[in-house]
């Protein structure tokens, strides 16, 4: 698949933000700090479509971004970032809770982790919520540059052992420096349109 056109559709703070309308939707979920941003910049191509910051937790909104004038790639709010007010992440949690719950135009969900860290107890309940709910259970291991390429079987082994996945091939490793995996992605990301 070809990335011709990207634009930012909408931002939702509420659920009454949401784009009224059928098309598809791939979301992407994470924690905080896994780089969410940096793969959307890198993944469509866009230096700075989804903001980044070396501060966790920048993403308050989800974001919506239509792809090729036929499907929407959604960046939801990272969870687990413990520095906002609880009333703040209660309203990111209702947020996320209402798109992932009830949003009949969502057709899959991939999780983002960081490759050199075991996946977190919200991770892995993160994961186990995607499955309970029939999507596939993609996993892309960010940050993948950040390690020793030797070492690649050893992460996608504990990622594997951690969120009790049986088929390393829904993990994609991916490095937002040097796109490591992105073909691969889009094939996916076509195939799940498409399908």
């Amino acid at each position: 698949m070809k990335i011709k056109s990207v634009n930012l559709d909408q931002v939702a703070g509420f659920a009454s933000q949401f784009p009224n309308d059928n098309f598809e939707e791939i979301a992407f979920a994470g924690r905080s700090n896994v780089g969410k941003s940096s793969f959307i910049n890198s993944f469509l191509d866009k230096k700075n479509l989804a903001k980044t910051s070396s501060k966790p937790g920048k993403t308050k909104t989800i974001n919506f971004y239509k792809i090729n004038d036929k499907f929407r790639l959604v960046d939801l709010p990272g969870y687990g970032y413990a520095k906002v007010s609880k009333k703040e992440k209660e309203k990111w949690n209702n947020l996320i809770h209402k798109y992932l719950y009830e949003r009949e135009n969502l057709k899959e969900v991939f999780l983002l982790v960081d490759i050199r860290h075991a996946p977190t107890k919200q991770d892995k309940e993160m994961y186990d919520w995607i499955i309970d709910s029939g999507f596939t259970g993609f996993v892309i291991a960010t940050k993948y540059d950040k390690i020793p390429k030797t070492h690649l079987k050893k992460h996608i082994k504990e990622i594997m052992k951690t969120l009790n996945i049986d088929d390393d091939g829904l993990i994609f490793a991916y490095s937002s420096i040097t796109s490591h995996n992105k073909n691969v992605l889009l094939e996916q990301v076509e195939v799940i349109i498409n399908s």
